[in-house]
């Protein structure tokens, strides 16, 4: 009897190992499956987290808990059964941000009709995706604004921080100030220094540990009241599912929105996937190739599975990169990433009470992750260092990402048409700063 369990379980190996080429790509399951859970410990502050951001928009907490759970694990099962990458897709924090406050909070648009842009953005990546243009998109944009981008959102995510921090606190003759050291204010700057020794260490989960422990300080100091339980049913997604109103985001004025939402998105994950494939040494390769283009197919679909369910755009997130430092390349790592979110929705009654002192620290160190690409900018050449400048800082100061990246296309245009470097400019670039001063005057 035992021995037949034996041969069992040496068939579902088996079967494992062929279906993900485990062997073939240079792994092992259990490298796999560490990969997989690494990958997790890693990015599941975005359950505390993007509950917290989009939350601010009026939609219910418990059930974005939910969905943050379900479309994560829904979006990382697609990379891995169709794409076979050890990729785990969620939503953006740039791009939950970019909803709730520049959508929602900042032009006063329902979020139903924000769905609604997502899920549109989402239509429009499928038929550039399916049309194979994405990549020539992508090849048109200057590397300096996409990299400026992603810098500026670090700077406009870590000022959101921040300000729910309570560190920042606005002021009518400075605008802004230092605010008040108030307890709540004292335990997140507490949790931001857990966070930085834990990635100074190079502690694995530093933000989920330090989310765990700042709440476990509010529990004590009396700020939060201790979970009635530890275990129970997910609450219901039916306040948010199937709420968005694509008719209503079908406006004129919120074709920039749409833009920004594709350009963000676009740059982020195919730069990220790109990178992924060469450091699994399979860009190159015919594999590879099938591989990176399956995954932009995963992507989009995982953004319009997000809208429907309730949530801002889902993609690849970075943090599928500490699991692949593990050692995995293959979609069995995702599958343990997918399983451990599914898990993660009997545990709600605890994420529901952390404080929004205990999340915002993590927008912060976000923040940091994303900033840290301004190295890549090349600050001596002023064709570039000026529009990359004027992107990165319009995100804050406008409280708006889409607006930042407008300015920053249309300067582009300028410094290099002064310059005389006209051919620099291809067609595409022209009608993206067209499109942007346009969203700038709109």
């Amino acid at each position: 009897m035992e021995k037949i369990s034996i041969n069992n379980e040496n068939k579902i190996l088996s079967t494992i190992n062929s279906f993900f080429k485990v062997e073939e790509r240079g792994s092992t399951i259990k490298t796999e499956v560490i990969g997989g859970i690494t990958t997790f410990l890693t990015m599941a502050y975005i359950i505390f987290v993007n509950p917290a951001i989009l939350s601010a928009t009026g939609m219910d907490k418990g059930a974005l808990i939910t969905v943050t759970c379900l479309a994560t694990a829904i979006g990382t099962a697609v990379a891995a059964l169709w794409a076979n990458a050890p990729f785990a897709l969620g939503p953006g924090m740039g791009l939950n941000a970019f909803f709730t406050y520049t959508l929602v909070l900042g032009q006063g648009i329902p979020w139903e009709d924000a769905l609604g842009v997502v899920f549109i953005s989402g239509l429009f990546f499928l038929m550039l995706t399916l049309g194979g243009i994405r990549e020539k998109i992508a090849n048109a944009i200057p590397s300096t604004i996409s990299t400026a981008a992603t810098s500026g959102i670090g700077l406009f995510i870590a000022f959101i921080g921040l300000k729910s921090m309570g560190i920042i606190t606005s002021n009518s003759a400075t605008l802004v100030s230092l605010g008040s050291f108030s307890l709540p204010t004292v335990l997140g700057l507490i949790g931001l220094v857990i966070m930085a020794v834990c990635e100074v260490r190079k502690i694995t989960g530093g933000i989920l540990i330090s989310i765990a422990a700042t709440t476990a300080l509010g529990i004590v100091c009396g700020l939060v009241d201790a979970p009635s339980s530890i275990i129970s049913m997910p609450p219901s997604i039916s306040p948010i599912f199937m709420k968005l109103n694509i008719l209503g985001a079908l406006k004129i004025s919120l074709m920039g929105s749409i833009f920004s939402f594709m350009f963000i998105d676009l740059f982020d994950s195919l730069g990220f996937m790109m990178a992924c494939y060469k450091n699994m040494g399979l860009v190159q390769g015919e594999e590879g190739k099938k591989g990176l283009g399956r995954m932009l197919h995963a992507d989009v679909s995982s953004t319009l599975i997000g809208a429907v369910l309730g949530t801002s755009t889902v993609t690849s997130l970075a943090e599928s990169a500490t699991g692949i430092a593990m050692g995995a390349r293959t979609g069995l790592a995702s599958i343990v990433t997918s399983f451990l979110f599914i898990l993660a929705l009997l545990f709600t009654p605890v994420v529901g009470i952390v404080p929004g002192f205990a999340a915002a620290p993590a927008l912060v160190m976000v923040g940091v992750f994303m900033f840290k690409s301004i190295g890549n900018i090349d600050f001596s050449d002023f064709k570039l260092s000026i529009p990359a400048f004027i992107t990165i800082i319009m995100m804050p100061l406008t409280y708006s990402i889409s607006i930042g990246l407008s300015f920053g296309f249309v300067s582009y245009i300028i410094t290099h048409v002064a310059a005389g470097e006209m051919k620099k400019i291809n067609i595409s670039l022209w009608a993206i700063g067209a499109l942007s001063f346009i969203n700038l005057i709109v």
